[in-house]
């Protein structure tokens, strides 16, 4: 989805702010450095956010996190979002929105991490903390987080495609491997807590510790494979290792993580829209799943 169907500037947001919240009119509104793509994200002074959907998709998850991120943030060992306030469509703005306070720290680079292996267990530490939750009431995959923490099947037909559009430039017969033992891999398991979008954008650090986890869109409960991505988008070697000990899955849970994981990098190789950089990266990322499944077979 492109986030092109709403114009969202901090004019818009001014008028939202000013009229909802007139508290807060008097407060500077600037967007931030890197706001994101399912949202746009401005300060609103220097202690507050503010966060709305940039498409209709991503406007299922406004309710959800004022629900319940208020209610996992004290169990879990990091800080993490919690809503402020909920605004309501208007001035032509049509889904709520949200304010936040602001939480410091600069995303996870891995130039602002001082030690990737401490990083990987810390963020390990934090998705197992998540998981023991009770996940009663909680919400399950659906269109809100696009079906994350349920079955890979959902994107069977997306990854066999984009596994035939690229023969020749990656080797499919092993990326055709690594997919079909993730589906075989089938999750049987009771549903936990999951944040469904562990990314490095989503990752702050601070002094170079991590620091805070943000951006819980596409949580829920349910199978929480989703959440092993980071193991090969940003960690390797010792840190993967490292990561994989620490949050302790069982070889189906692995397995299916590298599904998750094939899944969006072939998309995003197969796909016409994503940049150069984008591609090259998730072209990294598909050679070392493929490695990652041959060396664990």
């Amino acid at each position: 989805m492109h986030n092109s169907e709403v114009d969202i500037d901090a004019e818009l947001v001014r008028r939202l702010v000013g009229a909802q919240f007139p508290q807060w009119r008097h407060l500077a509104v600037s967007p931030v450095v890197f706001g994101g793509w399912d949202n746009r994200t401005f300060h609103l002074g220097y202690e507050m956010t503010v966060r709305l959907p940039s498409a209709a998709p991503y406007s299922l998850q406004v309710e959800k996190e004022h629900r319940w991120l208020p209610q996992l943030a004290p169990l879990l060992p990091l800080p993490i979002p919690v809503p402020l306030a909920m605004g309501e469509p208007a001035d032509g703005y049509p889904w709520h929105w949200s304010v936040y306070r602001w939480i410091e720290g600069e995303t996870a680079k891995t130039g602002r991490v001082a030690d990737l292996r401490e990083f990987a267990v810390r963020l390990a530490e934090f998705l197992v903390a998540l998981k023991r939750i009770d996940p009663t009431g909680g919400p399950g995959p659906g269109q809100h987080n696009f079906y994350r923490g349920g079955p890979l099947t959902v994107y069977d037909g997306e990854a066999r495609r984009a596994i035939a559009a690229l023969e020749g430039e990656i080797d499919t017969q092993a990326a055709t491997i690594v997919w079909e033992a993730a589906l075989a891999a089938a999750w049987h398991g009771s549903p936990v807590w999951f944040h469904g979008d562990v990314a490095w954008g989503n990752l702050l650090v601070e002094d170079g510790r991590l620091s805070a986890v943000i951006d819980f869109g596409t949580s829920g409960v349910g199978d929480p494979s989703c959440d092993l991505a980071i193991a090969w988008t940003f960690f390797e070697g010792e840190s993967r290792e490292a990561f994989r000990d620490r949050i302790a899955v069982d070889d189906a849970t692995w397995a299916r993580g590298r599904g998750w994981t094939l899944w969006k990098a072939l998309i995003t190789v197969a796909g016409h829209d994503a940049n150069q950089a984008e591609v090259e990266k998730s072209r990294r990322v598909i050679d070392e799943v493929l490695a990652d499944h041959k060396h664990w077979a």
